[in-house]
């Protein structure tokens, strides 16, 4: 259990996706503008993180991985499939993405109105299929494991995503030079965002 926390709290503040690895930032700037729309698209990234990285990790460790299929039979103990990895993490990606868009403009036609492309735009994002590769880069053991850093990452990017539209809508209303407005100084304080993610790093896990 304590290792599962650690792996949570690692994906969430030290290794967050958007100010750690810079990973979905165009979604993280373009949705950005509100917090309402900010709140929406970051829940969907945790539903879609949250049920593709477990996933991933079953195929890949039972289909994709060199040895997965012994449990066919001897004759594909052998067997490496993992240069299909990327195809069939996209295909995972997209089919939990288009769950997602289907039930969001069912319940909720504002919000899918409001998130326009950049909710399809989900399956492309890089933090989604990142999530599936750093799962299999770093090896996790088990499938909670993989669920608690994709959970985890889900949240970071939330946060991360959730705290730029705050700020973005407060500083509308304060002086800011007109060379800098819009994404030039929401790059300068997604900047000092990570800077101060930074400090997280010296926490021991």
């Amino acid at each position: 259990m304590q290792e599962l926390f650690n792996i949570f709290v690692k994906s969430i503040f030290i290794d967050n996706m958007v100010f750690a690895y810079f990973l979905g930032m165009c979604s993280y700037l373009a949705v950005s503008k509100t917090v309402k729309t900010s709140v929406g698209l970051g829940i969907a990234v945790i539903f879609v993180l949250g049920i593709t990285v477990p996933v991933d990790y079953l195929m890949n460790k039972y289909l994709l991985s060199t040895g997965a299929l012994k449990w066919l039979g001897d004759g594909f103990a052998e067997v490496d499939l993992s240069f299909l990895s990327f195809i069939m993490f996209i295909a995972v990606i997209a089919s939990m993405v288009q769950l997602v868009e289907m039930v969001i403009e069912k319940y909720s036609p504002a919000l899918y109105s409001s998130l326009g492309i950049f909710l399809p735009l989900i399956a492309v994002n890089c933090a989604i299929l990142g999530g599936s590769l750093f799962m299999q880069e770093r090896e996790y053991q088990s499938i909670g494991q993989a669920t608690s850093f994709a959970l985890g990452s889900g949240i970071g990017w939330f946060l991360a995503i959730v705290g730029i539209a705050a700020i973005r809508e407060k500083i509308r209303y304060s002086n800011i030079p007109a060379p800098l407005r819009g994404l030039g100084i929401t790059f300068i304080i997604t900047g000092l965002m990570g800077i101060a993610f930074m400090s997280f790093m010296g926490i021991k896990l």
